[in-house]
């Protein structure tokens, strides 16, 4: 549990806003709020990771900066967030890749292809590397099948492990049952939420982007970078059974399920970070916490690189450059893996366990 100046003032601002409730149907905060009267440190925990940072309360607030109250929600709960991350961090060992995560995760990540791209052209040689492979097997001729497989999967199913523990933490730590966190009825509901990003939608004007505009832009991008990911999970799910149930292997056709789920998930980790890049630019820092964004920003990158190495290597596969992207392109995803517990990647885990629990609250109220 963080235990910062950073909590304190969360439950200052809750005091104020739950004697004030002018913002009660702006998003899923509010609501939540209003079932407490007094606020442990769990408490904030839960309605931190609860808030998309919309940003509509701040900019609707009689006493937001410069009046004394000082009330701002949305900065204040993105830094109890960000701890949150960092405490529920397993191993704890790496708690520290949250300070200066930008820094680190641009270091894993080159690394990570730097000394993938070598042990290819090592191993296999620059003329295999650099050749021309077409048909079945064209990838696993420059690098096995079982090696990305084996490579892949240790940093992937670690990072699995670590975001279950985090979980398993925040979730002791809010009060929440455990009944709670495998309910059915709470899990639909908390994933409609997700795939709609329902309270990303403020007080139903959507987000309050660059100012005190209302936009629908943050909530669309963010929907395009999920959607996008969660599309080239399908890929890589769907080429697996291909590969272990029919004995069908990469590369497959353009037209093909794998193939066509993979081009469009990519292009959506491709425009939708590349969106966000935009809005984070120019939106108004004062409702932000400005100390992180070098996180936000690096794995937005991540998501950029994977996806434009994804399609250039679907474009490029029956070229001599194949092999050379498929050497980066892997050395990325590694990199990606490796960092998902320990950068912006935890908000997604986070906050959908928050809206478990604000599903369950709903249902029982």
């Amino acid at each position: 549990m963080p235990a910062t100046e950073t909590l304190e003032e969360a439950k200052r601002l809750m005091q104020i806003c739950n004697a004030c409730r002018y913002c009660e149907g702006y998003c899923a905060v509010f609501p939540a709020m209003t079932k407490r009267l007094d606020f442990t440190d769990g408490d904030v925990t839960y309605l931190a990771n609860l808030c998309h940072g919309c940003q509509g309360c701040y900019y609707a607030c009689q006493y937001a900066p410069p009046h004394e109250f000082a009330v701002n929600v949305p900065k204040t709960f993105a830094e109890l967030r960000a701890e949150t991350y960092r405490d529920y961090a397993w191993p704890g060992i790496f708690k520290g890749v949250f300070e200066g995560n930008a820094k680190w995760v641009a270091l894993i990540t080159v690394l990570a292809t730097l000394v993938t791209v070598f042990l290819t052209y090592w191993i296999q040689g620059a003329d295999v590397v650099g050749g021309v492979h077409t048909g079945p097997g064209a990838f696993y001729k420059v690098i096995p099948h079982n090696v990305i497989v084996y490579i892949a999967s240790v940093p992937f199913f670690l990072a699995m492990i670590a975001f279950i523990v985090g979980i398993i933490m925040f979730w002791r730590d809010i009060g929440a049952k455990a009944s709670d966190l495998f309910s059915i009825p709470n899990l639909i509901q908390a994933s409609k939420d997700v795939g709609k990003m329902t309270y990303m939608a403020g007080g139903g004007h959507e987000c309050n982007y660059p100012d005190d505009n209302f936009s629908h832009g943050r909530r669309h991008a963010h929907q395009m970078t999920m959607w996008g990911f969660l599309l080239c999970f399908a890929a890589t799910s769907v080429a697996t059974i291909y590969h272990y149930v029919f004995g069908w292997e990469a590369p497959y056709g353009y037209f093909s399920i794998p193939v066509i789920l993979g081009t469009v998930g990519g292009i959506g980790i491709v425009f939708g970070p590349i969106r966000l890049l935009m809005i984070k630019k120019k939106a108004d820092p004062a409702p932000q916490d400005t100390k992180r964004h070098g996180m936000d920003i690096a794995f937005l990158w991540m998501l950029i690189l994977t996806g434009i190495t994804g399609l250039a290597l679907l474009a490029l596969r029956e070229t001599a450059a194949m092999g050379l992207l498929l050497a980066v392109h892997f050395g990325i995803v590694l990199g990606l893996f490796i960092t998902f517990p320990y950068g912006k990647m935890a908000h997604a885990v986070y906050r959908f366990a928050a809206l478990i629990r604000f599903a369950g609250e709903r249902r029982t109220s």
